[in-house]
């Protein structure tokens, strides 16, 4: 695999600094090779025997599931390097119950420096967050972006292939997604299988188990449903009243807690609208998008390829990568797809298929038009003519996405 430097350069700066250095993403998304790339650097720098790796999915580590055998058997390790730092790296840490009482005594009774992982985005937001607050900085993982995988591809050609165009790499991306495993299949029947196989494990260990949900049936369908409408705005409520109108009976509060459950697995990403004119959040109608392309086409209910869907989610999941905070913005009568905000700065971004004839130039042009600030303003489609214009940058996506 690839040496996944946008996150190496973000997390380094923190080696051996007093903080629990968390990583979170869905799963399959490259936490457990981006911690082992983590361990390779400090290993360079203090040798292997003071560093301690424990992915809590193995089998042979199911013993170590238990808080109390998993802080007894660490203590036992940190004592053969006694005088030494030993550092931690705990792959899939949910999976152990009280697991947030063992990293908060390892703080205080060993000299350690610790790395977890985990596929729930709530990890930080229960009692972890009461016993270690203000002694953790997260890092969230993505699957592999564009520029990723053709990366990927380059490192790994091999003797007397030709390396494939960036349209046809975009186009499989377009199918297939970012998982980083996924790129080990050569053939799409093994791919399918693969993504299958991701998907199945997700809902079961992330969603349904851990969450206890009881109608399974309403799940896929609200799963489907969401991962079909990627980057329309919707509200518990119009959900409840499109499933109703298909003959599922469900309630706002039964939807509120599934969505809630698919956003904790990371299967579903959500984006707040923002009113530009009021300078504040609204309260309704978030848009929905999907962690990994694949996962997306997979699951999803219809058969029909919309690629305004599909592009709005790429640049959506570029942008995340990319260390922006994202929302919807909204302008009078008018939706700007994108306000992507990084220390103090800012970037709106339309995003469409293709500028198809002059009303259609209009119709992503003219939101962008309406803002008056001075910070970069893109319009992004899949066309290869330029027809930026009145400071607004026009940019095909695949020279986007390959050029941060």
């Amino acid at each position: 695999m690839i040496r996944r430097t946008k996150y190496l350069d973000k997390i380094i700066p923190f080696i051996d600094k007093p903080l629990i250095k968390v990583i979170i993403g869905v799963r399959r998304s490259g936490k457990t090779v981006l911690l082992s790339q983590i361990a390779d650097i400090i290993s360079e720098r203090v040798g292997k025997s003071q560093l301690l790796s424990i992915n809590f999915e193995s089998f042979q580590n199911r013993h170590l599931q238990d808080a109390d055998r998993l802080y007894a058997y660490i203590r036992e390790r940190s004592s053969a390097v006694e005088g030494k730092r030993l550092y931690l790296f705990l792959d899939e840490i949910q999976e152990v119950d009280g697991w947030e009482k063992v990293i908060n005594s390892l703080t205080v009774d060993i000299d350690c420096d610790i790395y977890l992982t985990g596929s729930n985005s709530n990890l930080l937001s229960g009692e972890l967050a009461t016993y270690i607050a203000g002694r953790y900085v997260h890092f969230t993982v993505y699957p592999f972006t564009f520029s990723e995988i053709k990366q990927y591809y380059t490192e790994n050609l091999s003797t007397g292939e030709t390396q494939r165009s960036d349209e046809e790499l975009f186009d499989e991306y377009l199918r297939y997604g970012g998982l980083p495993q996924r790129l080990l299949l050569n053939e799409e029947e093994p791919v399918r299988s693969y993504l299958d196989d991701v998907f199945n494990t997700i809902v079961m260990k992330d969603v349904i188990a851990r969450n206890r949900i009881s109608d399974v049936d309403l799940l896929q369908r609200l799963t489907a449903f969401l991962l079909d409408n990627v980057g329309n705005p919707f509200s518990a409520t119009s959900i409840e009243k499109r499933l109703k109108a298909e003959g599922v009976p469900t309630t706002v509060a039964t939807i509120m807690n599934y969505i809630a459950a698919l956003k904790n697995a990371m299967v579903v990403l959500t984006a707040r609208r923002f009113d530009l004119k009021g300078k504040a959040f609204l309260s309704t109608n978030e848009k929905y998008f999907a962690t990994d392309l694949g996962l997306r086409n997979h699951v999803k209910s219809s058969e029909a390829v919309d690629y305004n869907k599909l592009y709005e989610n790429v640049v959506y999941l570029e942008m995340l990568s990319r260390g922006y905070e994202i929302s919807v913005g909204k302008i009078g009568e008018y939706e700007v797809d994108f306000i992507c905000t990084k220390n103090g700065q800012k970037i709106y971004i339309q995003v469409a298929y293709l500028l198809a004839d002059s009303s259609v130039v209009d119709r992503e042009f003219r939101p962008l038009l309406k803002i008056e600030d001075n910070f970069p303003k893109y319009v992004i489609t899949g066309d290869r003519h330029d027809c930026s214009a009145k400071g607004i940058i026009h940019k095909n996506i695949i020279d986007f996405l390959l050029n941060a």
